[in-house]
């Protein structure tokens, strides 16, 4: 079955419009002092690459062209360097690995949400 045009715009405006409140729960989980259980269960660079290839790949994918989506990425690669020096005053340490874990994810990201991209570009572009 081929998806419409109609269909495949509607799933890149809830992408873009579910971004933004994927990216306060990041905030909010690098500003806090506390966590939920669940993440606890998981290393705390497995938590920043998992929330940053998160933000870069619905990034990527709420984008037609590629020159926005390097644009959010270097973004966010600010951001979370911004956010680690900010949890040093909420607390919390900060840590150039926690900032490693978040570029990474955001570069694995980014290519993986292009990929998917591309791929449907090539497989139902009409």
């Amino acid at each position: 079955m081929r998806p419409s045009r109609a269909l495949l715009h509607l799933a890149r405006l809830a992408d873009a419009l579910l971004f933004w409140p994927t990216l306060t729960a990041v905030i909010w989980g690098e500003l806090t002092g506390t966590e939920p259980h669940v993440a606890s269960l998981l290393n705390d660079k497995v938590l920043h690459f998992l929330a940053y290839f998160g933000l870069a790949a619905m990034a990527a994918a709420a984008f037609k062209e590629r020159r926005p989506v390097v644009l959010t990425a270097f973004g966010l690669m600010l951001l979370g360097g911004a956010l680690e020096i900010i949890q040093g005053f909420t607390g919390r340490d900060m840590s150039i690995y926690d900032e490693l874990a978040n570029v990474l994810g955001v570069v694995a990201g980014a290519v993986a949400g292009r990929l998917v991209v591309e791929f449907l570009r090539k497989r139902w572009a009409s």
